[in-house]
């Protein structure tokens, strides 16, 4: 098949690592996340909502952006607060690759 019309900016292939986690919070939401690691994205972990489908590309920075979880995952700000504190743990510093 061609694509004629198609400007491809970038089409890379590479082994990534994917850890499949599922817990349920205090307030009792369950997450099953799938977390990423990739050398793309500076360092930073492409993590899936498995129940919602929604993926962001998120770093500590990220995490302490005011409503970024809310807004990202449709989640209430308790919820986010929960999931924030896993995040921390699973996201770390990083490390940037060139």
């Amino acid at each position: 098949m061609l694509l004629p019309d198609f400007d491809f900016m970038s089409d890379t292939t590479e082994q990534t690592v994917t850890r499949f986690v599922t817990f349920i919070t205090p307030g009792m939401k369950r997450f099953d996340l799938a977390v990423t690691s990739t050398n793309r994205f500076y360092g930073k972990k492409l993590i899936t909502d498995l129940q919602s489908g929604k993926t962001a590309v998120i770093g500590p920075d990220d995490l302490e952006e005011e409503g970024y979880l809310e807004h990202t995952f449709k989640l209430t700000e308790e919820e986010a607060a929960e999931l924030v504190q896993f995040l921390y743990f699973v996201v770390g510093a990083v490390h940037f690759t060139d």
